[in-house]
């Protein structure tokens, strides 16, 4: 049996048009792109063309993009430069919850979405809200457009992390009153260690790297050519995908739902099933240990990730499912199932036979 990787919400695999695009870099660029001479203007038009490819993915002018080293930095970027008190989610990103110790975190409801009431009697005297657009575990999708109104009526740029995102649904940003967005390359087959910053012309930023001038100032350091080659490269394969791979990848999530909710007895469905990615399904099995499951079915070649933030050996509850007001039982025992373009229902058939017996021995092993 071929290895079955559903895993795309950590990191999805390289693209085959992203590892073309940095072997080229790689073997044709060797200029800095703040060089006066023709290496470095190659290596800048390089830059240019990478960063048109991510504009058009989500609708933004290339201008407005800061190419950082991950949606981490480009979060702490925006947060780090806030000056007073934050209003952000208590389901958000630890880079976002972790830059900012001292905000006002605000509680979601037990689908995961944040209360948009809430959300607006909060804004009163913050400088900056921060609130994702889809969640890494659960893949709920957050009201962001009435979001996005409330914080502009009362003055309050947002910032939005939309790493998980980026390619996995149509995303205009420009048509919304965002201040800040941050994107990540290796989410949607891009290469890691690169990403992106949308800045709406006219918000201020200072900036998290200083001692160059690159990026227009807002992030120092000698560009990542190759990575950003091919985190263009892997933006514009997914643009030229998105009419029908997300509507496909959701019939397979709904199709793997529909088994497990038939073959696996108390099994709990995570998050709202309408406001949701297409391609992400976070489900928990009562009686069991999501680290377990995780391991008995990596044996079986079918890679998934538990819902808990397990960190070496110790058995923590997941806490966006305690935000959402999950019991720890339930919190310790949920799995995400993230698909790609690479799955397909052959793949889908061989998940659905072997996790019930999977599930079934893991809970017989936690009961003992």
């Amino acid at each position: 049996m071929h290895p079955i990787y559903l895993d795309h919400n950590a990191s999805a695999p390289l693209r085959p048009e992203a590892l073309r695009a940095m072997a080229e870099a790689l073997a044709q660029l060797p200029g800095n792109a703040s060089s006066a001479h023709a290496f470095g203007a190659a290596a800048r038009a390089a830059l240019a063309n990478a960063r048109r490819q991510i504009a058009e993915l989500c609708g933004v002018a290339p201008d407005t993009l800061v190419l950082t080293s991950g949606a981490t930095e480009a979060n702490n970027t925006v947060l780090r430069s806030a000056h007073g008190r934050i209003v952000t989610a208590a389901t958000e990103h630890p880079s976002v919850l972790e830059a900012a110790p001292g905000a006002t975190v605000l509680a979601v409801e037990r689908d995961g979405r944040l209360d948009p009431a809430r959300f607006a009697a909060a804004l009163d005297g913050a400088v900056l809200a921060s609130v994702q657009l889809a969640n890494q575990e659960t893949g709920v999708l957050q009201p962001i457009a009435e979001l996005a109104e409330l914080a502009a009526a009362r003055g309050v740029p947002l910032h939005v992390d939309a790493a998980q995102a980026l390619g996995k649904l149509p995303l205009d940003l420009r048509a919304l009153p965002v201040a800040y967005a941050s994107l990540s390359a290796h989410k949607l087959g891009g290469p890691k260690g690169v990403g992106a910053l949308y800045v709406r012309p006219g918000a201020e930023l200072g900036p998290l790297l200083r001692g160059g001038s690159q990026e227009r100032g807002r992030r120092a350091g000698t560009e990542n050519v190759a990575g950003a080659a091919g985190f263009g490269a892997a933006c514009a394969a997914a643009r030229a995908e998105l009419a029908a791979v997300p509507a496909r990848l959701g019939r397979l999530r709904d199709a793997l739902w529909g088994a497990i909710a038939r073959s696996i007895p108390d099994v709990v469905r995570n998050g709202s099933p309408v406001h949701v990615l297409p391609h992400v399904l976070d489900v928990a099995f009562p009686g069991a240990s999501g680290e377990a499951l995780v391991e008995a079915l990596d044996l079986e070649g079918i890679a998934v990730s538990s819902g808990s933030a397990c960190h070496s050996g110790s058995h923590e509850p997941s806490p966006v499912l305690l935000a959402m007001g999950a019991p720890v039982e339930l919190a310790r025992a949920a799995l995400r199932f993230s698909f790609g373009p690479s799955n397909d229902a052959a793949q889908l058939a061989q998940v659905c036979a072997t996790l019930p017996a999977v599930v079934a021995r893991v809970r017989r092993a936690w009961a003992a």
